[in-house]
């Protein structure tokens, strides 16, 4: 390696964390509403520390995505990694709007952060911002255009929002209730589904561009194959990982929620997302 490369990777390095701070500062400015210093220091508000690591994560993801990929020259990679970057955790935060408008709907997200500290909602939010962050990744990562990334990045919240919906039919109780009821396992299990669906997303965009057909119909069909797999995944989850339990029991019908048996299930989606991807 030459000096020229360490100093270039030296500058991508700084402008990474330029980018990563910006980010955290964009995050604050559309969260104006409470103060992240106090709810995290002085209530420990374990609900918004989760949807903060999730977001964090997902700008991990999203910054990558504009650093991968083959050098076009440094001054080449670092615009790339400022527009891509900067305009990805704009989208990023844009996701969480979405989450808290149209996938947690029938309550407001700030709300059961703060007030309550409910963290199944931090859950949620924070697997949003993770799946979202895969999302990006896959969209900024392929060779293509800002236009691509967007196309992309706005079919892969249609199709986030899609698995929620999917999820709520797919379980025998309403996760949204759980949810407002302050059922961390609810809560995690949904975000795993979120989660895992944003990888398959993520990865089946993370290919170069050329043409709609050759590409973003590849991508629509993939993306299709993980939502149906979301069911068959979680009757496996059920007779295979928790054999002669039902996780539906024991996430919504005990008086104190498995929290165990909710990581299973997470885990069960996420291993089902990378199994369809090496295998597909």
């Amino acid at each position: 390696m030459s000096i020229t490369e360490i100093l270039s990777g030296i500058g991508l390095l700084i402008g990474f964390f330029v980018v990563f701070f910006t980010g955290k500062k964009v995050n604050d400015l559309w969260h104006r509403d409470y103060d992240l210093n106090e709810e995290l220091v002085k209530k420990d508000n374990a609900a918004l520390a989760l949807t903060l690591t999730g977001y964090y994560g997902g700008m991990l993801m999203t910054v990558g995505g504009a650093l991968h990929g083959p050098s076009g020259g440094f001054l080449s990679d670092i615009c790339n990694l400022f527009l891509y970057g900067i305009s990805g955790i704009v989208l990023l935060n844009v996701s969480w709007l979405i989450c808290d408008k149209l996938l947690l709907y029938k309550f407001r997200v700030t709300d059961e952060l703060i007030r309550d500290q409910n963290q199944g909602t931090g859950a949620v939010a924070g697997g949003v911002c993770l799946a979202t962050g895969f999302i990006l990744y896959g969209a900024i990562t392929g060779e293509g255009s800002f236009v691509t990334m967007l196309v992309f990045w706005a079919s892969g919240q249609a199709l986030l929002l899609v698995a929620g919906w999917v999820y709520n039919r797919i379980v025998p109780y309403d996760v949204h209730d759980e949810i407002e009821k302050d059922n961390v396992a609810a809560g995690i299990s949904f975000a795993g589904a979120l989660i895992a669906m944003g990888m398959l997303v993520g990865l089946a965009a993370a290919q170069d561009f050329e043409s709609w057909h050759d590409t973003y119909v590849p991508f629509v069909v993939y993306s299709a194959l993980g939502l149906a797999a979301l069911p068959v995944v979680r009757w496996l989850a059920d007779k295979v990982l928790l054999v002669g339990e039902s996780l539906s029991d024991e996430i919504a019908k005990q008086e104190v929620p498995n929290v165990g048996a909710a990581y299973i299930e997470a885990f069960s989606y996420i291993a089902g997302a990378l199994a369809i991807y090496w295998c597909v």
